[in-house]
């Protein structure tokens, strides 16, 4: 497992929160799930069309910017949790995507120690609450759970991406490396580069 390395101060928390709200993947998160949203029809009064999708896609997005905010940076500030992801990076496949699953339950106190993810649990509870204030149907219970779990599910997706990604990149790199590497004697009449 990764090392914990220096504690974050407040700000550095913060700038992890920001980095990751305004992301091109984070915009791409949102329109999928508006998306989706969209062909449910969840939310019927934003309509269908373009004015519907927008609606969709900015309450969508706006669910995943308020939930890094409270993960991220509120909430590991208050409570002193490292919001950092430190990678298993060895393993079977299955141990690391235990791992990266677990991080959801599992975080680090600013002095590194393990400890149950509050930051994560009550961020994204928060974040839950302040998205059904936009969601002008869904205020009961069950819509609070819903929203909860999707952020939750949201983040681990994100916790093994972040477990993985490394390792695709590698072998992305080598695999087109060893492609461009190919002395020209090895390669195929009729090929060119």
């Amino acid at each position: 497992m990764g090392s914990a390395g220096h504690p974050l101060t407040a700000k550095q928390k913060m700038a992890i929160a920001t980095k990751d709200s305004f992301a091109y993947t984070l915009v791409i998160l949102g329109a999928a799930y508006a998306g989706l949203y969209q062909l449910d029809n969840s939310h019927p009064e934003f309509g269908q069309g373009v004015e519907g999708y927008a609606k969709r896609f900015g309450t969508s997005y706006c669910d995943q910017v308020t939930g890094n905010y409270m993960t991220e940076g509120i909430f590991p500030i208050l409570l002193k949790e490292d919001p950092r992801y430190f990678r298993m990076a060895h393993g079977t496949k299955g141990q690391r995507t235990w791992y990266a699953l677990s991080r959801i339950f599992v975080t680090r106190t600013d002095s590194g120690k393990p400890t149950v993810n509050f930051s994560e649990l009550l961020g994204n509870a928060t974040a839950a609450g302040i998205g059904l204030s936009y969601y002008p149907d869904s205020r009961d219970g069950a819509d609070y759970l819903q929203n909860w779990g999707t952020q939750l599910g949201t983040d681990a997706v994100s916790q093994v991406l972040k477990e993985f990604w490394p390792d695709v990149k590698a072998w992305w790199r080598k695999k087109h490396s060893t492609e461009h590497n190919t002395p020209m004697s090895e390669v195929p009449p009729g090929n060119s580069r």
